[in-house]
């Protein structure tokens, strides 16, 4: 555990050095790749997160789902059980502010969806491994909801946050990509 949480401190202040512009580019080149790829183009739905930076930003990847008619899930945590729930998500007003500057669906304007009606999921993260490990945020929320999920999963990622090696556990499961701005790694799952 230790090892884990040491390496969250690292890779966040190094995260946290990228410039304003070279964050936006990044993000820009990642969205880029991820709009050619044969998952994203299949996809009916998509499960995303609000991302906030340093993490690759997801604003532009959502707006792009809408314009192609694609259903967007976000999820909704639950501190108590640390379980996600996804819920429909049309419209930025249907976000709430909560725990951590964390931005979530608002229950009442949103829907439920179940695991079973999402065809791509796009996991979050702090740094990867090219089999597909990730290293998240430290809540366990994605590794509880990836043990239940039967859609593609990808994971973007800025170069930078490849690393050879991360301690793995039991219950920690890869996912099937990761695409960064300069490639798409298939993971060796």
């Amino acid at each position: 555990m230790e090892e884990k949480k040491q390496l969250r401190i690292s890779m966040k202040s190094n995260l946290e050095k990228l410039s304003f512009p070279l964050y936006e580019d990044l993000s820009y080149r990642i969205a880029g790749q991820l709009f050619k790829d044969e998952d994203w183009l299949e996809a009916k739905s998509i499960g995303i997160t609000i991302s906030r930076a340093p993490e690759v930003d997801t604003l532009q990847i959502i707006r792009k789902a809408w314009e192609l008619g694609k259903q967007v899930a976000i999820p909704k945590c639950n501190p108590r059980t640390r379980e996600l729930v996804f819920r429909t998500f049309t419209r930025f007003s249907e976000l709430e502010m909560v725990y951590s500057g964390l931005y979530e669906p608002i229950v009442s304007m949103t829907k439920e969806v179940t695991s079973d009606d999402l065809d791509l999921l796009i996991v979050p993260g702090l740094a990867f491994t090219r089999k597909g490990f990730r290293l998240g945020f430290g809540g366990g929320y994605y590794d509880r909801y990836l043990g239940e999920n039967k859609a593609q999963t990808i994971s973007l990622a800025f170069t930078q946050q490849l690393v050879a090696k991360l301690p793995v556990e039991s219950h920690d499961l890869p996912v099937s990509k990761i695409i960064t701005e300069e490639e798409v790694i298939v993971c060796e799952c």
